[in-house]
């Protein structure tokens, strides 16, 4: 091939690709599954996943262990939750979003409880009623707690446990994608676009729930294909799969090495919790229930030092409706403390804060009283008194 041909030929397939990304955002003609061409197998991986779900009239999508609901043209997590009978604050939480939050037409959202579902069809294209009144917080100690966040730990995928007549959902982790997600559980992209109401950018968030399409049957398995000359070949398959290890030595469990010292008595040592200092100077007025008040409440005079009950990290500064101050401290042993009524902080996000070092002020009240509450990193409440000198 002559030199102008090849610039020719170079300058069709540039033309070619830029025609191709031009159209990306046509979702209905979108290779999905990056399988054009020779051997293509989308339409196989498409019929793998039953068809997508229809939401009721209220959009909602309704399983055993849980439902789905569709926002409406204009809607907010905040109208959502209104129109739904839902608590703003919950309904914000459980999507990891903010009830101010504004929705995609069909953004799909899991919703904290279960709702009657509606016998009338989807109203598709329907726009958001009008919502009054505020946002009722019913818990301000844990929904400021639920911004300290659980001990990261590193789980992939996040994914619900099978239960018979649901499909699995999965909670995005960060970095992950629509792609990523979908390759994961051995779904095509299309479906879980499908599915789950994914705009045409496929964009997901950390903390939004999917739903996973359920299989309709198994993945293809292409068979092997001769690779042509220059074009590589499949890798091969390690010689540990066609012949067996070598046999070893071993020693049966149990058996201890030659000179390994006794093992201590681990049953008469018990733990104990760490003992912490009084928040506060004053009496307890108000003690720990697990189901009215899982803290105590402390009274002591307006204006008074509340103080770190051990060393720690602040990881939370909020305050409730009525102005009085939240701070959270997270300690060793994944413990945290929840001081309520506090003010003049003196104390930022992120600081390091000594046991008994002052954090701020009691704030007025009649009477004035600090509330403290001793919970771990999964939030379970503990009787603070017995962590107290």
């Amino acid at each position: 091939m002559t030199r102008t041909g090849s610039r020719l030929r170079a300058t069709l397939v540039l033309g070619a690709s830029a025609m191709a990304l031009a159209g990306c955002l046509d979702t209905g003609k979108l290779d999905w599954d990056l399988r054009a061409g020779g051997g293509d197998t989308s339409d196989a991986a498409r019929q793998a996943t039953a068809a997508a779900p229809t939401p009721d009239g209220n959009g909602i999508i309704s399983y055993p262990d849980y439902q789905m609901a569709t926002a409406r043209r204009g809607e907010t997590v905040a109208s959502m939750a209104s129109r739904l009978g839902m608590n703003p604050e919950e309904f914000a939480r459980t999507n990891a979003l903010r009830p101010s939050d504004p929705l995609r037409e069909g953004e799909m959202l899991l919703l904290p409880k279960r709702v009657a579902a509606s016998p009338q069809p989807a109203v598709i294209g329907g726009t958001a009623p009008a919502s009054g009144g505020g946002i009722d917080i019913t818990s301000i100690a844990t929904t400021a707690l639920d911004e300290a966040g659980p001990t990261p730990v590193k789980s992939s995928p996040v994914a619900s446990k099978p239960v018979s007549g649901q499909p699995l959902t999965h909670r995005v982790a960060r970095g992950e994608t629509a792609f990523t997600i979908a390759r994961t559980y051995n779904v095509s992209a299309k479906a879980l676009a499908d599915w789950n109401q994914l705009g045409s950018d496929m964009a997901v968030r950390e903390g939004q729930t999917l739903i996973i399409p359920v299989a309709t049957a198994a993945a293809p398995d292409p068979e092997p294909v001769p690779t042509a000359p220059g074009a590589g070949s499949p890798t091969p398959e390690p010689p540990s799969a066609k012949k067996p290890l070598p046999d070893e030595k071993t020693e049966a469990t149990g058996t201890k090495p030659k000179g390994t010292p006794p093992s201590p008595d681990m049953g008469a040592e018990k733990t104990k919790p760490s003992k912490m200092a009084m928040p506060a100077s004053g009496k307890i007025i108000r003690g720990y229930d697990a189901k009215k008040n899982q803290g105590i409440d402390i009274a002591a005079a307006a204006g008074s030092a509340v103080k770190a009950a051990d060393a720690g990290t602040v990881t939370v500064l909020s305050a409730d409706t009525n102005g009085k101050g939240i701070v959270i401290i997270r300690h060793a042993g994944d413990l945290l403390t929840v001081y309520v009524g506090v003010s003049g902080m003196v104390v930022k996000k992120g600081d390091k804060v000594k046991r008994g070092q002052e954090i701020g002020k009691v704030a007025p009240g009649d009477p004035a009283f600090v509330h403290f509450e001793v919970r771990n990193t999964s939030k379970q409440s503990f009787d603070p008194v017995g962590y107290l000198q």
